[in-house]
């Protein structure tokens, strides 16, 4: 009798684990399809933290996304890899973006990923005569044009009462500057870290270093086409969810991600870690973006470096559905 109240027992048991592993499974959300996504981004920069780190620490994959990164050395670079499609989105600086919509491309901007008003400037030699601003006139200076550096520069000469006829800018990209003013081609260069620091290390006491943090506030992007954002909103959503969740291990992790990024994995840990409360990390889409577009379009209508004269309305450039589905109060673009 008892023997039979114990198997009795123990099948109501295994329906009780059965029924419970059933609710359980009805629960859990469903697994999510693996989707392939393709990043062209600048992995020299540091702005590229949560790119760098969302795939190296899971958080893509954990969203169903098979990654691939594409390095660049610049976002102007890694916008065109977008737009001849060998990437998806692309990391990229607001000065591409102004030129983009210029030409009449439909870039859309996904979020801001990075901010940060020091990591642009310019780095000269004392034996070529740079040991002042103002003694960088009549100089030859190297700059990737139509780049953020490009734009730091005239602004900085602007400050000093030049303009950019009283200097002769030779386009470099970004990874030849620093061997340009090695070699002695130019009398400085114009850019941003990690290569300016890298730069200022090579010619040691030779080195005059110019900051720009007045003249330009870096403000780093995730852009992609409008055609993608209309085909593949889901996939831009869970890129987000990944890319938010490593913008803050970028922003609490500085000794981790020191090794972490080929941007500072060169650099001395002291060095980095001195910077870092000057970098901003994490996603939004702020209004001031708007206005910075604006600011940066007039300076290439007033030097003639776009095919346009004409203002763009750059809230057509925005893509704010993906973002509020991730951060809603991250997104503040008036609209």
């Amino acid at each position: 009798m008892r023997s039979r109240a114990l198997q009795v027992l123990a099948l109501l048991f295994l329906l009780l684990a059965i029924g419970v592993a059933w609710l359980w499974q009805q629960r859990r959300p469903p697994a999510l399809a693996t989707e392939k996504l393709v990043i062209a981004a600048n992995t020299e920069y540091v702005g590229a933290c949560a790119v760098v780190a969302a795939q190296q620490r899971g958080y893509f994959a954990a969203q169903g996304l098979q990654v691939q990164v594409l390095p660049f050395s610049s976002g102007k670079a890694s916008l065109q890899a977008v737009v001849e499609g060998k990437a998806d989105v692309a990391t990229v600086a607001d000065i591409p973006i102004v030129f983009a919509a210029m030409d009449g491309l439909p870039v859309k901007v996904l979020a801001t990923l990075f901010r940060s008003g020091t990591d642009h400037g310019i780095v000269g030699r004392r034996d070529h005569g740079v040991v002042t601003p103002a003694s960088l006139k009549g100089k030859r200076i190297g700059v990737t044009q139509g780049t953020s550096g490009h734009f730091t520069l005239d602004v900085f000469l602007n400050w000093q009462r030049m303009e950019g006829r009283d200097v002769t800018m030779v386009n470099y990209k970004p990874e030849e500057l620093g061997q340009a003013l090695q070699r002695g081609e130019v009398d400085a260069i114009s850019g941003w870290e990690p290569f300016l620091g890298a730069t200022r290390k090579q010619l040691g006491d030779a080195a005059v270093a110019f900051s720009g943090e007045q003249a330009y506030e870096s403000i780093y992007n995730l852009v992609a086409l409008r055609r993608y954002t209309t085909e593949h909103p889901a996939v831009i959503q869970r890129a987000l969810q990944a890319l938010h969740e490593a913008s803050a291990y970028c922003e609490r992790q500085p000794q981790a991600v020191h090794g972490m990024l080929p941007a500072t994995a060169r650099l001395e840990r002291a060095e980095v870690l001195a910077a870092w409360p000057s970098y901003h990390f994490g996603l939004e889409l702020d209004q001031s973006l708007l206005l910075a577009l604006e600011d940066r379009a007039r300076w290439a209508i007033r030097n003639r470096l776009a095919a346009s004269r004409e203002m763009p309305n750059f809230l057509d450039n925005m893509y704010l559905d993906g973002l509020a589905g991730v951060r809603p109060s991250a997104v503040t673009v008036i609209h």
